[in-house]
């Protein structure tokens, strides 16, 4: 018999250096799971991929156990790789925060495609550039 869920918590964690501190503890205390393990497993999983922001979805199990998933990074933190910068702009139409070429939206598209809502590459630079230029980064 399928175990039951009670719920699912959503959270962006640092690969590989997740920590009992917000925002994991408070989320994982208040459901009653052993956060330590969460944090090891998380951290085992993700070592490779230090220095990227991951998005995880936690489901909690009604039996206090729980499963997780880790997703690509966000788009906007790939975008931030691809143009070397720590943040967009805070002005996104006044001040540009740098540039983004066509083929750098393309790959951005293309590792993040499973998680984009289509399979085209072409829509997915698209999505990709969207969300560059509202952090004020020039795509083109």
């Amino acid at each position: 018999m399928a175990k039951k869920i009670k719920t699912l918590i959503k959270l962006n964690i640092p690969a590989g250096s997740a920590t009992p501190a917000p925002p994991v503890g408070p989320a994982l205390g208040q459901q009653g799971l052993p956060i330590m393990e969460f944090v090891k497993a998380f951290n085992d999983k993700t070592a490779d991929q230090k220095g990227n922001i991951l998005p995880v979805v936690i489901t909690v199990y009604e039996d206090r156990t729980f499963t997780f998933i880790t997703k690509k990074p966000p788009v906007a933190e790939m975008i931030k790789k691809a143009i070397g910068k720590e943040k967009g702009s805070g002005r996104p139409n006044k001040d540009q925060a740098g540039t983004l070429t066509w083929d750098q939206a393309k790959k951005i598209a293309g590792d993040k495609l499973e998680d984009l809502n289509t399979d085209d590459i072409e829509q997915g630079a698209k999505i990709v550039a969207g969300t560059a230029r509202s952090m004020g980064v020039k795509v083109g």
